[in-house]
């Protein structure tokens, strides 16, 4: 069970990557677009080159929507990678006084608090279901691409709904853990402060 959780959660991990990756090059074309644009538009080009500012000036711009689709991209994201952080335990912990409590003690903090996170994700993965239902329902489209509002969501409600599987699945084996001792899933890998 171990090997299709962590295969899902590595799944999700680089569909989240992807995804950045696509936001992070449009963004910069959307960036270079809007800066050409303004600079054809300005007096000095228009003076010395007016074929090529007005060229800019009808070819260059920002990508149209490009917010709309960061907004929608970066939801999808975050849900994308909580799955795999899940999993490595690669949330950020703030420890002042499990260090020195007994290794049982922290093994059943650490049960307790996979289970609230796992509940914390199911929770939004119901908001996001019922939010998903509602825009198909209605229809709603995005500003400028007209995109339908519901594929962010239903995008962001499948990643959730790994999440969810993932935060249970934790949950689950921290519990073996307080119960034999043993660890059960691989090694922490978060950020103590």
């Amino acid at each position: 069970m171990l090997n299709v959780i962590t295969r899902s959660a590595q799944v999700m991990a680089l569909l989240g990557g992807v995804v950045l990756c696509l936001l992070v090059g449009m963004t910069c074309v959307s960036i270079l677009g809007r800066g050409l644009n303004s600079l054809a538009h300005g007096a000095h080009l228009a003076e010395l080159a007016p074929a090529l500012a007005a060229w800019l000036v009808a070819h260059t711009g920002p990508v149209t929507g490009d917010y709309e689709l960061i907004e929608a991209g970066i939801a999808f994201a975050v849900f994308a990678f909580l799955p795999i952080c899940q999993l490595r335990a690669g949330h950020a912990r703030v420890d002042l006084i499990a260090a020195a409590m007994p290794a049982r003690f922290n093994r059943i903090l650490t049960a307790f608090w996979e289970g609230v996170l796992a509940a914390i994700i199911i929770v939004i993965g119901w908001r996001l279901y019922l939010g998903f239902l509602e825009k198909l329902d209605n229809g709603q489209t995005t500003f400028l691409l007209q995109m339908p509002v519901w594929w962010a969501y239903g995008a962001s409600f499948l990643a959730a709904l790994v999440a969810g599987l993932v935060g249970v699945f934790c949950a689950f084996m921290r519990l073996r853990e307080v119960q034999t001792g043993k660890p059960h899933l691989p090694k922490a890998e978060g950020a103590e402060h």
